[in-house]
């Protein structure tokens, strides 16, 4: 009898099944080896570290218009060998420094976690307070006494506190930023440590909130003197042309200006500033403990610069090269100190920025500067006029375009806040706004069902007593030099988004993604719970283990889900 091939016969070796079946294993071990190492474990450390780069005031098409400019080991780290969303964008309104960097690491808009504004007026104090500053707590690095800042107003969790909780405090967090809302509201309430600059000499501090005092590694930093070799120094750009320069000179009021204010619009800041990275992974251990790290680095002086000058200047293209090189020169030293194949690392930013008027105006938009202090005499006469009561009264304690505090003590005490709000709503339309929303609407979800309302919705937040939210004209702000952000149209709430690692397959994605979608996508690799209120998707499309994967235009995303849970939406205040 004649035996075929692949037939089975009791007590006979059959030679070609079992290669056949040796190349299915190796093929399903090779598979099993890949798609393991692509999945992390926080518990074990993989990988090593996190590390999370967010620059301040960077808007998303910075990355398109100077790709063919950038080097290799920069931007293009995670442009052409990561995951870049270049859809990304806030679905809020109230696009600012402070609300930007805790969506990035809560998953959730200012709605779930109560950051509204860099300020707010307080009706208890009846004075103006940061989004970290804290009574309770003293600022540590520097000599003197000075009110500190922590996290407390944040009203949940971040991807760091997830972090900590899952690690049973292993894992340790820090935030790095020139600016302290950048610093500490990254780092969450469990954070080892949250790291800023004094303003004036430009010397690392903390808060009292972390520990007593800051390390010994930080007192040498700043005992060595490293910012004054930033002084003297001329900035030019790729051609060697000067560009700035950063001699000591007196601010507006006569005072010496500080190191914030003269070197902070400059690249020197970030090299300043991702130096002080560079010794605390060193010193604290990072990527060296039974549990993955977290890092966030908040580079601040594009912001700073952006706000002089706007977007589409010499200087801020200059600007964004220099990163360019920085940031290679920084994955450089992380992939020395930890291997590039043990860390992760996410890129985005708080908000962009409107073109400066005068240049938008150029080119024939309808751009305005409005003009701050002129804006809160025209609507304290006009609610003056509305309630029949002085016209010296000051209902409106702080004007941060368009967002509007107001003082409950100076109206008539027959005004209910809605009532007030409203009046103060009215007024802002009157010198030019397209429409508002108040608080009192905002809180009870009174918005209507249009994706402006939503954002709208996403914008509230209990904190600031009164508020109004007026919805601006595009490409309009309402200082009378340099430009702005704070509204939700495209050029402030279009950001980079984009991955870097081995779970992440290399591609560009166009489908519309979140800065929401950070946190929950990297606490889902790690293996670990979301921040609890986090609202984002986890981006499958872009992730190596997934089924749904993408190499070029990307797939189609799960639908969004970033109106709030509620069915009370009803027109009012704003335009729809």
């Amino acid at each position: 009898m004649s035996l075929e091939l692949g037939t089975f016969r009791p007590h006979c070796v059959n030679y070609e099944s079992m290669r056949s079946w040796v190349r299915r294993l190796f093929i399903l071990l090779s598979t099993l080896a890949i798609t393991t190492a692509s999945l992390g474990s926080a518990y074990n450390a993989r990988p090593k570290l996190v590390v999370i780069i967010v620059i301040d005031q960077f808007r998303a098409d910075y990355l398109e218009r100077y790709y063919d400019q950038f080097g290799e080991s920069g931007f293009r780290t995670f442009l052409d060998h990561g995951a870049w969303f270049t859809n990304c964008n806030y679905q809020y309104a109230n696009t600012r420094t402070a609300p930007g960097h805790a969506t990035l690491l809560t998953g959730t808009y200012s709605v779930g976690h109560g950051i509204g504004a860099n300020e707010w007026w307080d009706p208890a104090t009846k004075r103006m307070v940061t989004s970290v500053q804290d009574e309770r707590t003293e600022i540590i690095g520097i000599a003197g006494k000075s009110v500190g800042a922590s996290p407390r107003n944040l009203l949940t969790d971040t991807l760091g506190d997830e972090l900590k909780l899952a690690t049973h405090g292993k894992a340790r967090v820090f935030g790095v930023s020139l600016k302290d809302r950048a610093a500490v509201l990254p780092a969450g309430y469990a954070g080892n440590g949250a790291y800023w600059i004094d303003p004036k000499s430009g010397a690392w501090v903390s808060s009292t909130y972390y520990r007593a005092d800051v390390p010994e590694w930080v007192r040498e930093f700043n005992a060595s003197h490293r910012a004054s070799k930033y002084w003297n120094r001329e900035w030019k750009d790729a051609d060697e042309k000067p560009l700035f320069n950063t001699t000591p000179r007196k601010s507006k009021d006569g005072t010496d200006a500080g190191f914030y204010e003269v070197i902070g619009s400059t690249p020197f800041a970030n090299d300043y500033e991702l130096e002080f990275a560079r010794e605390l992974v060193v010193y604290e251990k990072l990527g060296a403990g039974e549990a993955t790290d977290l890092l966030t680095v908040s580079l601040s002086a594009n912001d700073i610069l952006g706000h002089r000058l706007g977007p589409d200047t010499p200087e801020m293209k200059a600007m964004a090269l220099a990163l360019d090189r920085q940031l290679a020169e920084f994955f450089n030293f992380l992939g020395h100190q930890v291997g590039l194949a043990n860390v992760w690392m996410a890129l985005s930013a708080d908000h962009g920025v409107a073109p400066l008027p005068a240049y938008a105006s150029s080119l024939h938009l309808p751009a305005a500067s409005l003009g701050d202090q002129r804006l809160v005499e025209r609507i304290n006469a006009a609610v003056a006029t509305r309630f029949g009561v002085s016209a010296k009264s000051q209902f409106v304690r702080n004007l941060d375009y368009p967002l509007v505090f107001l003082d409950q003590s100076a109206f008539p005490s027959r005004v209910n806040e809605e009532e007030a709000e409203r009046a103060v709503g009215e007024a802002m339309k009157q010198v030019g706004l397209r429409g508002y929303y108040t608080r009192f609407q905002l809180a009870h979800a009174d918005v209507p069902d249009t994706e402006l309302g939503h954002k709208y919705a996403n914008s509230y937040t209990p904190n600031g007593g009164w508020y109004v939210l007026g919805v601006p004209s595009p490409f309009t702000i309402g200082g009378t030099a340099g430009t702005d952000h704070a509204t939700p149209y495209s050029y402030d709430t279009h950001v980079p988004l984009a991955f870097y690692g081995i779970p992440f397959q290399a591609g560009v994605y166009r489908t519309p993604s979140e800065p929401v979608d950070l946190a929950p996508t990297l606490a889902s690799l790690l293996g670990i719970n979301p921040p609890a209120a986090a609202t984002g998707h986890v981006l499958t499309e872009a992730l190596t283990s997934s089924k749904n994967r993408s190499s070029g235009a990307g797939t189609e995303s799960p639908s969004r889900k970033s109106k709030p849970d509620d069915s009370r939406f009803q027109p009012a205040g704003g335009p729809q």
